[in-house]
C-alpha cells in the first residue's frame, strides 16, 4: 500500500486527475453553449425555429438526426481550438523560449597551410583550398581503436 499510496501522490498523477475534471467541466460549458444559444442561431439561420439539434432526416422509414451530429461538431471545434489557442500555442511560444536549441558544432582544426578554423573531418581547407590530408571521420576512428 506504501508504494501504491506513493505513486498516487506522485505530481503528474495530481495533475493529471486535475486537467481531467477541469477538461470535463469545460466540456459540459462548450456544450451548453452550442446548445443554448450556436445551434438556434443556426436554427433561425437555416429557417428551422426550436432547437436545431432535434433535425433530422429520413430515408425509407430511417431517421438520421443530423442536428445531434452537427451540435457535437461545433463542440469538437469550439474544444479544438480553445485547447490549441490557450494551451498548445503560448506551451510551445514558452518551450521555446526557454529551451533555446543549440546548433552542435563540428570539432574544428587550424589548416597548416593558411592557419584558418575548419572541420575536424575535412580533407581540403575551404579557405585556401589546400590539402589538409586523407584521414579518417573522427567517428571511424574510434570505432576502428
Amino acid at each position: 500500500m506504501k508504494g501504491f499510496r506513493s505513486f498516487l501522490l506522485r505530481g503528474n498523477v495530481v495533475d493529471l486527475a486535475v486537467g481531467i475534471v477541469i477538461g470535463a467541466a469545460f466540456t459540459a460549458v462548450v456544450n451548453g453553449f452550442v446548445t443554448a444559444f450556436l445551434t438556434p442561431l443556426i436554427g433561425l439561420a437555416s429557417g428551422t425555429v426550436g432547437d436545431y439539434s432535434q433535425v433530422k432526416f429520413s430515408v425509407h422509414g430511417t431517421k438520421f438526426p443530423f442536428g445531434a451530429f452537427l451540435n457535437a461538431l461545433i463542440s469538437f471545434v469550439l474544444i479544438a481550438a480553445v485547447v490549441y489557442f490557450l494551451v498548445v500555442l503560448p506551451f510551445s511560444k514558452l518551450s521555446a523560449r526557454l529551451l533555446p536549441r543549440k546548433d552542435i558544432e563540428a570539432p574544428k582544426v587550424d589548416c597548416p597551410e593558411c592557419l584558418s578554423s575548419i572541420p575536424a573531418a575535412a580533407v581540403r581547407c575551404a579557405f585556401c583550398t589546400a590539402e589538409v590530408g586523407k584521414r579518417p571521420f573522427p567517428e571511424q576512428a574510434h570505432t576502428r581503436a
